[in-house]
Parts: structure tokens; C-alpha cells; sequence
């Protein structure tokens, strides 16, 4: 094949996502290479949707990067893990000391960080870039997270904030993140909040469908009004139109399918991180605990005709009023998931010196991602109000937001509670709300415990924090303590 004509960028992997990232460069002025393992694929994108486009095909790796304007931009769509390594392993000896590697699909961040090393190692630079949006918004305009190496930043920053999402106001849904693995490391986040923000829109339909007993048109005109107020978001959009689609036979196809959800992966990492870094990741981990009990199909199918329980029944009282106070308790409840996201960022940043721009994540996370919503736009509000702002929940717009909630958020918890209806994340949101804002904890109790059964020791109100002490129970234990873990 002729390559004759040098390419601003390449990109490996014809799958989907790859597909529509080179049209949407191409569409916006950049010459884009082509590879795929598979060298059919190739062809058959450049006869089809790729036609008459500046888009350059390669069937070899070194045809391939032989296209690539210099310093050589490769990047690479391929399944994380294992095969990007290998591709990087293969790409290597054709490169030269300044070229770019890019991954842009969901690789782990500790393997993003890795691998900068090791490419910085040889002289190359890397970029870890997530990318949110799925297939339209990477055809469209995705929200697009780089992280990797900052030297490479200038060289492909034209391209990326081209084909990102926009802003109301056209400010591009992509800017640095930060060194190393912090580029995925937040697209991990933005995928943990994602689980959280799905699983509170399903509880929520849950008590609607078998507390209030409500249709799917009427669960729609619900989502489709919420979408015109403060819930405004890409989530709430979708689950408004997935209530009114209907099969070919006039079913409602939500009603045809199965109740068993699956998982990739990403919100257990983010769960995983939260807990080596000590950080209450409360919400994100039960929606994904949530989705692992769905999976149990034929437990809980075996289980509903043995373990006893309330059966669900209508809610009294003014089902407008009952709508509301859900409106309220998602809204809440997706406050608090965002809040535990962005504490989670907070400790990742200390630990990997990262110096994560919180407000500048809200922007990029504003369009093309899958979390898109108005909500966002007051969260870069909030880090612009105060850059060093420890919880959402402590800025002020936040706070009153919680503070209106209060009612209907502990209504509708009570409520599903008292049917048996199961609402995991919004009522670990109101638990750790509650936690958050408890000056005192049973903690101490917990200490005592510890300390009577492991010496393991603990601090004491009346004095300086980091002073640990230890007491003898039983009177048989002695004085000898065990070391302290701080968290």
C-alpha cells in the first residue's frame, strides 16, 4: 500500500472505538494512519467508511510507522493488559527517541505507570489517556483524560482538544492531567462513579416500579421532566429513552431482559484503590457489590420462594410527593458519589505527586463522557471557590443542596427499607453522609476492642494526636504493645 503521504497521527486497532476516533480526526483536518493485525480490516475501512477521507492504511507495523510524521504519534486501541504490552514490544525498535506512544484504551494506572517509565527509559515518551464516550462520542467528540509523560503534551494536544467534546461555552472536554498513571487513574474514577451513578438510577426505578407501582411510560415522563431540572445528565437521558423503546412485538424491551448486569472490570479497580488508599469509597463499592449480586440469578430466584421478608407494597400517600423526595434522594446520594470520587483523586494525587487540577476533571467530565451532566458544571465551581476544598459536601452550593434533600432522602430510604425494596447505593450514601458529618464515631469502642484482644493500642482525647497508649484489660496482658496502624 502507498504511504506515501505523512500522517499526523496513527492509530492501532480497528475496533470500534478506533474506527470513530480516526474519522473524528479526520474530520477535523488531521491525516490519520491506520493499522489493524488483522490486515482485511484494514481494507475494508479505507473501501468503506473510511473513503475519500485522509486517512493512510498500512498492512506492516513498519509501513505503518514509516507514514507517521515526526516526532511519530502512535495510538494504540487495543485490549488492556497483556496486548498492549505486546505491542509496545513490537513498536519499540521502529521508533526513535522522542516519538509517542499513546494508550487509549482502559489499561490499569499502575500498568500506565509502569510502562512511562519504561518508555522514558529507552528515550520515547507515553501518554495513558482515557477516553469516555463510547462509540458516538469517540466518532463525536469524547472526553479525553491524558496522563504519561508531560514532554509530549504540546504534541498532541492540537489534535486532542480538536476532537473532544465541547462545552456550552467551547471549551474543550480534555486538558493534562497530571504525570504517569494519573490520566487513567482518573478515567478509572469517572468509570467508578459511572457504576455508582447507574445502580442509584436503577434503585430509584426499582421503588417507582414496586412502591409506587408506576408504568414505564409514566417512569419515562418522570426521567424526562428530571432531565429538564437539576438531574440533567447523559445517564438520566438514556434511562428516559430505554422506558419508552419497545420491541417489534410492542413489549417494552426493558421488561425483556434479564436482571443479571455484567462488569469489565474499571469499578473494582477503583473499589481496590479506595481501600489501599484508605479512602471510604462507600457508594461505588456496593453498586459494584450490587452488580455481583445480580449475577446470582438462580440463588436469588431459589432464594425469593424461601427467605422471608415484607412483600413490596404501594407507598402511601401523594405519589407526587413520593417523586419528589426520590428526585431528592438521587440527587443527594449522586452529590455523595462524586464527593467520595474526588477524595479518592485527592489521596492518589498526594501519594503519586500528581497535582491534579479537580476543577479542570469536572470540565473535561462536562460533555462527551459517559457522566456527562449539568452537576458538573458546579462541581469547577466549587474547586474555584476554594482549589484546596477537601469534600463536595463542604462547599456551600453543596451543603444547601444536602440540606434540602434531608427529608426525602431519609423518606425514600425508610420507605424501601420498610417494603424490602433493596437500595444499596443511596442508603450507603446517606449512611456515609451521616458518618461525615458525625463529630464523634463508635470508633472508640472499636479501639478498646482492638486494643483488648491485640494490644494494639490507641489515642486518647485528652491528649496530642500520634500519642498511642495501651491498657492492661484482663490485668494478665502486661504493658507490651503491638505497633500501631495509622490509616
Amino acid at each position: 500500500m502507498s504511504t506515501t503521504q505523512q500522517a499526523d497521527i496513527g492509530i492501532i486497532g480497528l475496533a470500534v472505538m478506533g474506527e470513530n476516533l480516526i474519522l473524528n480526526m479526520a474530520n477535523h483536518g488531521f491525516t490519520v494512519a491506520a493499522y489493524n493485525r488483522t490486515t482485511a480490516k484494514v481494507d475494508e475501512f479505507l473501501a468503506g467508511r473510511a473513503k475519500g477521507k485522509a486517512i493512510v492504511g498500512a498492512h506492516a507495523l513498519q509501513e505503518f510507522v514509516a507514514a507517521l510524521k515526526r516526532p511519530r504519534r502512535v495510538m494504540m486501541m487495543v485490549k488492556a493488559g497483556a496486548p498492549v504490552d505486546a505491542l509496545i514490544e513490537q513498536l519499540v525498535p521502529l521508533l526513535e527517541p522522542g516519538d509517542i506512544l499513546i494508550d487509549g484504551g482502559n489499561s490499569h494506572f499502575p500498568d500506565t505507570e509502569r510502562r512511562v517509565r519504561a518508555a522514558e527509559a529507552k528515550g520515547l515518551l507515553y501518554i495513558g489517556t482515557g477516553v469516555s464516550g463510547g462509540e458516538e462520542g469517540a466518532l463525536l467528540g469524547p472526553s479525553i483524560m491524558p496522563g504519561g509523560s508531560k514532554a509530549a503534551w504540546p504534541h498532541v494536544k492540537p489534535i486532542f482538544q480538536a476532537i473532544a467534546a465541547k462545552t456550552d461555552k467551547g471549551e474543550p472536554c480534555c486538558d493534562w492531567v497530571g504525570d504517569g498513571g494519573a490520566g487513567h487513574f482518573v478515567k478509572m474514577v469517572h468509570n467508578g462513579i459511572e457504576y455508582g451513578d447507574m445502580q442509584m438510577i436503577c434503585e430509584t426505578y426499582h421503588l417507582m416500579k414496586a412502591g409506587l407501582g408506576m408504568t414505564n411510560p409514566e417512569m419515562h415522563e418522570v426521567f424526562a421532566e428530571w432531565n429538564r431540572g437539576e438531574l440533567d445528565s447523559y445517564l438520566i437521558e438514556i434511562t428516559r429513552d430505554i422506558l419508552a423503546h419497545r420491541t417489534e412485538d410492542g413489549a417494552f424491551t426493558v421488561d425483556t431482559i434479564l436482571d443479571a448486569a455484567g462488569q469489565k472490570g474499571t469499578g473494582k479497580w477503583t473499589v481496590n484503590a479506595a481501600l489501599d488508599a484508605g479512602q471510604p469509597l462507600t457508594l461505588i463499592g456496593e453498586a459494584v457489590f450490587a452488580r455481583c449480586l445480580s449475577s446470582l440469578k438462580d440463588e436469588r430466584v431459589a432464594a425469593s420462594s424461601v427467605l422471608p421478608g415484607p412483600s413490596p407494597a404501594p407507598l402511601k400517600g401523594n405519589r407526587a410527593a413520593w417523586i419528589k423526595a426520590l428526585q431528592r434522594a438521587l440527587y443527594a446520594s449522586k452529590i455523595v458519589s462524586y464527593a467520595q470520587g474526588y477524595q479518592l483523586m485527592r489521596a492518589a494525587s498526594k501519594e503519586y505527586n500528581w497535582n491534579l487540577n479537580y476543577g479542570g476533571i469536572a470540565l473535561m467530565w462536562r460533555g462527551g463522557c459517559i457522566i456527562r451532566s449539568a452537576f458538573l458544571g458546579d462541581i469547577k465551581k466549587a474547586f474555584k471557590r476554594n482549589p484546596d476544598l477537601v469534600n463536595l459536601l463542604l462547599d456551600p452550593f453543596f451543603t444547601r443542596a444536602a440540606r434540602r434533600a434531608q427529608s426525602g432522602w431519609r423518606k425514600v430510604v425508610a420507605a424501601a427499607v420498610k417494603i424490602g425494596v433493596p437500595m444499596p447505593a443511596i442508603s450507603s450514601a446517606l449512611a456515609y453522609y451521616d458518618g461525615y458529618r458525625c463529630a464523634r464515631l463508635p470508633a472508640n469502642l472499636l479501639q478498646a476492642q482492638r486494643d483488648y484482644f491485640g494490644a494494639h493500642t490507641y489515642e486518647r482525647v485528652d491528649k496530642p494526636r500520634g500519642e498511642f497508649f495501651h491498657t492492661n484489660w484482663t490485668g494478665r496482658g502486661g504493658s507490651t504493645a503491638s505497633t500501631a496502624y495509622v490509616v
